[in-house]
């Protein structure tokens, strides 16, 4: 987003701004663009989808980050790599809703992501950051869940909402917890989860 901010206008305005793209065949990203296309999809849906895409490319970027510091050992690593590719491939298929509404999604070049100082530092406080994060984008996903009101996209959400719960287990193994930690993690609202994200941009 040109503004660098996760807010509730923001996320309503930059596809819109930006015109139509071309779709992406053959790949959960063509099929959500597929589905997406097919009929109009209301302002609450493109808001939600808008939220999801700076979702997931905060996570793109803090797992890029966690490579390059190299603070973990062999077995985090790879799964830092696994949750890169996955969060990656999440991308690819909530932009394919926007871009089946005929906008076009954010890129990383839109948005600069800041962290705190020693977020990179050690593995514990990659560990809290991927643990604050991840529950983010859980909340997100399943805020998403209960709000899309384009029915046939709300099962790949809900199944993207499955993945990341996968991703906050591997942090809270890494600070000594539990794989999980809630019996029913909590949905978060369009705003709550924005403002969460707003406060890692820059």
């Amino acid at each position: 987003m040109e503004s660098g901010s996760f807010t509730r206008a923001g996320l309503l305005g930059v596809g819109a701004r930006r015109g139509a793209a071309l779709l992406a065949a053959g790949s959960a990203f063509g099929a959500l663009a597929r589905t997406a296309s097919a009929g109009p999809l209301s302002d609450n849906d493109l808001a939600y989808a808008r939220l999801l895409v700076g979702a997931e490319l905060l996570a793109m970027d803090f797992y890029n980050r966690v490579l390059d510091a190299g603070k973990l050992g062999h077995v985090a690593t790879k799964y830092a790599a696994r949750a890169l590719a996955d969060e990656s491939a999440h991308y690819d298929s909530v932009a394919g809703i926007l871009t089946g509404a005929g906008q076009v999604a954010a890129t990383s070049d839109d948005i600069d992501f800041a962290y705190p100082t020693t977020a990179f530092a050690t593995t514990g406080s990659i560990a809290r950051l991927g643990r604050e994060l991840e529950t983010v984008f859980v909340g997100a996903y399943l805020g998403a869940v209960g709000g899309f009101q384009a029915q046939p996209l709300v099962q790949p959400l809900a199944r993207i909402a499955a993945s990341e719960a996968q991703h906050l287990s591997i942090w809270g193994l890494a600070l000594g917890g539990h794989p999980s930690s809630a019996a029913f993690p909590a949905p978060l609202t369009i705003d709550q989860a924005s403002n969460a994200m707003d406060a890692f941009t820059a």
